[in-house]
């Protein structure tokens, strides 16, 4: 098909050794009927580590593009008038790369697991399967070719959907089926979880303004104490380490992608000093921020 494709939409964000997302976006052709599919490329080679990485692929088709300035214009905002002639209906391709740093830093300890094995690149070869795309993976794919996100905020959710991929993808790739198991009690009240996911995104939302436990708490009405084992719990990591995760995985944009400064990178996410965040840099990614601006 490639002689036939007509490109309605590129766009390529790169996290240095995290990700790098592309999107494109073609115009679908009446005569082409084309299914939904995923798919999942692992490469290990155990004499060359910074080439390894996984790759996801998906394919959706049936999402309808808005030319009027790559956005949903006014006619057609929330999907209310399908016959806008800004429309077009379009095949979307989306490709996400996990670099082998960014992948092994999420497993804990050794482990015996397929996932943890593939998560840490200690399978023993490459493979390719195809996947195929739940409801789940679907709503994310939706998500980022029809989002309104600009600047930072567009960064931030970029960073939080390919996490989603990821983890559909896995969970699809092991064929778990079964319901998560919470030690803590309090959670199998949804309204608790709810709690969980709202402190998360305020994290998010904080990331140049870090926010205390105790003022996160009262936020999403739960103890401290309920907060911080629930959190570990859904998200694996403490409440700490995953705001870290997200500040680092910023500064990496902001240096990289934004050509800011280190000082400037430093006060947009509200260190006291460079020193206090060169440190906590090198700790995050193994470099200090001038190296990663030398690469």
């Amino acid at each position: 098909m490639q002689e036939d494709l007509v490109v309605l939409q590129e766009t390529s964000k790169t996290v240095p050794d995290s990700y790098k997302l592309s999107i494109h976006r073609y115009k679908k052709q009446p005569q082409w009927n084309i299914e939904d599919i995923g798919k999942v490329v692992y490469s290990v080679d155990n004499g060359a580590d910074d080439e390894n990485h996984l790759e996801l692929i998906f394919c959706v088709a049936g999402n309808m593009y808005c030319h009027s300035k790559n956005a949903e214009c006014n006619s057609c905002k929330f999907h209310a008038s399908v016959d806008c002639r800004e429309k077009t209906e379009s095949i979307d391709v989306i490709s996400c790369s996990f670099s082998a740093r960014y992948l092994k830093s999420m497993v804990k300890g050794a482990s015996n697991l397929f996932s943890d094995q593939i998560l840490s690149f200690k399978h023993p070869g490459s493979f390719s399967r195809t996947l195929p795309i739940c409801g789940k993976t679907r709503t994310v794919v939706d998500a980022l070719v029809q989002h309104n996100y600009t600047g930072t905020f567009e960064q931030l959710f970029y960073g939080a959907q390919v996490q989603l991929l990821l983890l559909n993808s896995m969970e699809c790739l092991i064929g778990e089926k079964e319901e998560p198991v919470f030690t803590c009690k309090f959670l199998s009240n949804e309204a608790d979880r709810d709690k969980i996911t709202l402190a998360r995104n305020l994290l998010i939302e904080h990331i140049g303004n870090p926010i205390t436990i105790k003022a996160l708490s009262r936020k999403v009405a739960m103890n401290e104490c309920y907060l911080k084992k629930g959190f570990k719990a859904i998200y694996g990591s403490t409440i700490f380490e995953f705001y870290q995760n997200q500040r680092m995985d910023h500064a990496k944009h902001l240096l990289y992608d934004k050509g800011l400064s280190v000082t400037e990178v430093s006060m947009s996410l509200g260190y006291s000093s460079i020193s206090h965040f060169s440190t906590a840099f090198k700790k995050h990614t193994g470099l200090k921020p001038c190296e990663l601006l030398l690469r």
